[in-house]
């Protein structure tokens, strides 16, 4: 756990947690805690049981906003995509007059990204910080949704230029995680929406206006994701295509190498029967040479005839 005052977007660590029970002169304190700190938390700062009980029993929960009397309980899903899988991470946030508190059961980018901010826009009050993360985390479902765009884009040509059986795989994993996400995006746009319309005490109504910004990059996040997932329909349908031109394709092949044999296998059919003389034709010279050179002659002048109107 590491309590920080922050005045004007500069940091002072603060090695015991008990002096921010006291509202400081200028600023606020920001507590990054995890799960394990909550038992030392929950007394000094009051914290409601009940957001306590979704905390500590749900490892994911969905993205919400509760109203307590001396504090707000927000949660919101932090994502991350490694162009093999997609994680969500919720982060957790206590948010009183003169303090937040953020849990967190793993490491958060935004986090880490948040402080050049507070410091660039001199933060001096929670709401503000609280303003900053959510708007890093709405941004980073936007540039997730770009790299998911690409990933789309890049398995369609791979699916075009050669079909194999791993891109179906690729096909149902990514779309089952866009669907996922896509249950997350709801509700948190919904959160952002309550940030931005709700009168809120411990927001200030000025800060309100700008989380109306935020509200409509979730807005298109969630209408990106759908996108996307109606894309992941098109490619599933694209593959399904390929696979079926691949096979008529390869049947095409196969019969037009039928057709070919069919004239060969008929003269070596008659002239392998076991007829000492047919019509006097074994007996002639040279007729075996003769023979195999015109079956020679024809399978070549088929397969000249079937690549000029390409049948081959």
């Amino acid at each position: 756990m590491k309590t920080r005052l922050v005045q004007n977007g500069v940091f002072t660590l603060i090695e015991d947690v008990k002096e921010t029970l006291t509202p400081p002169e200028s600023g606020f304190y920001w507590i990054d805690a995890s799960v394990e700190d909550l038992e030392n938390l929950q007394p000094l700062f009051h914290l409601h049981e009940l957001a306590l009980e979704d905390l500590l029993n749900e490892e994911e929960q969905r993205p919400k906003l509760e109203f307590y009397e001396s504090h707000y309980f927000i949660v919101f899903n932090s994502i991350r995509f490694d162009d093999e899988e997609i994680f969500l991470r919720a982060v957790n946030i206590f948010l009183g007059k003169h303090f937040i508190i953020t849990v967190t059961r793993q490491k958060i980018n935004e986090l880490r990204a948040i402080k050049p901010f507070l410091w660039e826009e001199e933060v001096n009050s929670p709401d503000h910080f609280l303003y900053h993360l959510v708007d890093l985390i709405v941004d980073n479902y936007m540039a997730v949704g770009d790299r998911i765009e690409d990933k789309i884009e890049k398995l369609e040509e791979d699916i075009l230029m050669k079909t194999k059986k791993s891109h179906l795989n690729e096909i149902i994993g990514l779309r089952g995680e866009i669907l996922m996400l896509k249950k997350m995006l709801v509700p948190q746009r919904d959160v952002v929406g309550v940030l931005h319309r709700k009168e809120l005490r411990l927001i200030s109504n000025k800060l309100q206006k700008y989380f109306g910004d935020i509200y409509e990059n979730a807005v298109k996040s969630v209408d990106t994701f759908d996108t996307l997932r109606d894309l992941m329909g098109n490619l599933r349908e694209a593959y399904q295509a390929s696979v079926a031109n691949r096979a008529n394709e390869i049947m095409r092949i196969f019969t037009a190498l039928t057709t070919i044999f069919m004239p060969l296998t008929f003269i070596t059919g008659v002239f392998g029967m076991n007829f000492d003389n047919i019509a006097g034709l074994l007996h002639i010279p040279h007729m075996d040479e003769f023979m195999l050179g015109f079956m020679i002659v024809i399978g070549i002048f088929m397969m000249i005839l079937f690549k000029k109107k390409e049948w081959l």
